[in-house]
C-alpha cells in the first residue's frame, strides 16, 4: 500500500478523534454534562474523519485560493452531513439530529450554524493541520505506520460492528413500541430500553434530542406528506383558477368599454 494512503488512514482517525472531542465540548457547554457523542463506543466520530480525509484529498489543489477552500469545504461537509443524516434515518428509523428550529436550515439536516464552522475548519485543515500532521507522519517508520493503521482499523471495525448491532436493537425496540407519533415512540423506546445494555443506554444518552419512529409511524408520516402535497397542489390550482377568473372578468370589462366607445 502506498505510504500516502497510510497517511490518509491515520488522518481519518485523527479527524475522528478531534471531531469527537469537539462534539463532547459543545454538548458539555450546551447541557453542562459529559456526553459520549457519536454512534461508536470509542472516542471517535467517523463523519469527521471522512470529512477530514475528503477535504484534504479534494482541496489541496486549491491552496492558492482560500475563498475556494472555504466555499468547497462548506459544500463537501454539508453534503456529507446531509447524506449521513438521510442514511442513518433510512437504516435505523430515527432522526438523530434536527436543525429545523434553527435559521437557514435545509430539511433540518444541515444549517448555517454548522456549515460556516465547517468552512473555517477546512481552511485550518488545508493550511495548518495537513502540513503539520503529514510532516509528523513522514517521520514514522514504515513498519510502525502500517502497524498503527492496521491496529486502529481493527479496533474501529470491531466497534462499528458492535455499535451497528446496538442500533439494530434500538430499531427493533421502536418496531414493538406503541404510539402514533415520533414523540410517543421515542419515549416508549427510552422507557423500554432503559434497563438494556450500557451500549444501548449510551447511544440513547448520546443523542438526547433524537426522534425515533417505526414503520407504522413512517407510513403515517409519508401519508401526511402526500396529503399535504395534494392539498398544496389543490390550493395552487384554486389560486390559479381565481387569478384566471379575475383576468377574464377584467378582459371582458375592457372589451365592453371599448365597445361602448
Amino acid at each position: 500500500m502506498p505510504r500516502e494512503i497510510l497517511y490518509y488512514v491515520l488522518l481519518f482517525f485523527v479527524g475522528s478523534v478531534l471531531g469527537w472531542c469537539m462534539e463532547v465540548a459543545c454538548k458539555l457547554w450546551q447541557f453542562h454534562r459529559f456526553i459520549n457523542r457519536g454512534f461508536l463506543m470509542g472516542p471517535w466520530c467517523p463523519i469527521y474523519g471522512c470529512g477530514t480525509a475528503l477535504l484534504t484529498a479534494l482541496l489541496s489543489r486549491f491552496t492558492q485560493d482560500p475563498f475556494a477552500v472555504f466555499g468547497l469545504a462548506i459544500l463537501i461537509c454539508g453534503t456529507l452531513e446531509y447524506l449521513t443524516s438521510c442514511l442513518m434515518e433510512a437504516l435505523f428509523h430515527a432522526r438523530w439530529w434536527d436543525y429545523s428550529t434553527k435559521r437557514f436550515n435545509l430539511n433540518g439536516r444541515v444549517c448555517a450554524n454548522t456549515l460556516i464552522p465547517f468552512g473555517l475548519l477546512g481552511l485550518g485543515m488545508i493550511y495548518f493541520v495537513k502540513p503539520f500532521l503529514f510532516g509528523q507522519f513522514a517521520r514514522l517508520d514504515e513498519q510502525l505506520l502500517r502497524l498503527l493503521c492496521v491496529g486502529l482499523s481493527g479496533f474501529f471495525l470491531t466497534d462499528a460492528v458492535i455499535s451497528t448491532l446496538t442500533l439494530i436493537k434500538i430499531r427493533k425496540g421502536a418496531a414493538l413500541a406503541e404510539g402514533d407519533s415520533t414523540e410517543a415512540i421515542t419515549a416508549a423506546v427510552h422507557g423500554a430500553l432503559a434497563l438494556e445494555s450500557a451500549q444501548v443506554r449510551r447511544i440513547l444518552h448520546a443523542f438526547p434530542e433524537s426522534r425515533i419512529y417505526n414503520s407504522r409511524v413512517a407510513r403515517q408520516m409519508r401519508e401526511r406528506r402526500r396529503q399535504l402535497r395534494l392539498e398544496m397542489k389543490a390550493a395552487r390550482q384554486r389560486a390559479r383558477a381565481a387569478v384566471n377568473e379575475r383576468e377574464e372578468k377584467l378582459r371582458q370589462e375592457i372589451r365592453q368599454r371599448r365597445a361602448r366607445h
